[in-house]
């Protein structure tokens, strides 16, 4: 195994969402403490490599619940075998590998850790844009494995808390512009004025069992229809 790990941090920053829940934030804190528990896919091409690398995971205390090569489809699998944690061990990180992490962090995201070979800056920017929690190159150290693993899972909520806050900010302006616009067309539609227009928004949204931004935008739909 390579030695020396240099750990790049990375920026901050459907139906199949029922099949492959996001993992819970409190949960995911649960099992970076009791991390004997945590369950590890690990994608390797080279077989000797892969052996050591579960053999230094076991020794720390995970679980390996499936091994794959770099040309399986990790996505299904994700889905199948509901690991913790990804852990990638490659040379160089190829296309392949990096458009299905894409969809991974996409449909199904998990805490990412790639170690690899490559110390390319552009490489670097790819595979963090491809969802890796943790980019380490020049090797796997035994010793620095239960750590590297335990940031990159922080970091992974962290981003993902900051991903659910700014869809719901975004969410908000949504619903903001649509109720506005609604209000305008009432107001126009029905000569009235903007507290009336919005109280008649309002009422409508109780009435349907809607959020307010829900009845504006439904409202907007069937003005456009005529």
């Amino acid at each position: 195994m390579r030695a020396r790990p240099q750990q790049h941090a990375p920026a901050t920053r459907a139906d199949e969402g029922a099949q492959c829940a996001e993992p819970n934030p409190v949960a995911g804190r649960r099992r970076a403490l009791v991390h004997a528990l945590m369950r590890i896919m690990l994608v390797d091409d080279d077989p000797a490599r892969m052996q050591q690398v579960e053999q230094a995971l076991g020794a720390a205390g995970y679980s390996v619940c499936v091994r794959l090569d770099t040309q399986a489809e990790l996505l299904p699998a994700v889905r199948q075998h509901s690991p913790d944690v990804i852990l990638i061990d490659v040379d160089a990180p190829g296309r392949d590998t990096l458009e299905s992490l894409n969809r991974i962090s996409s449909d199904c995201p998990r805490p990412v850790v790639m170690f690899a070979g490559d110390a390319g800056g552009d490489t670097i920017r790819r595979a963090v844009r491809a969802g890796v929690s943790a980019y380490v190159v020049d090797g796997l150290s035994p010793q620095r494995l239960k750590p590297i693993l335990e940031v990159a899972i922080a970091r992974f909520h962290e981003h993902q808390a900051l991903k659910r806050e700014l869809d719901e900010a975004r969410g908000r302006l949504a619903d903001r512009r649509d109720v506005d616009r609604a209000k305008g067309l009432l107001m126009q539609r029905r000569s009235l004025n903007e507290p009336q227009a919005y109280e008649l928004l309002r009422k409508m949204a109780m009435d349907r069992g809607l959020k307010i931004g829900e009845a504006a935008r439904a409202l907007i739909a069937a003005a456009e229809l005529l």
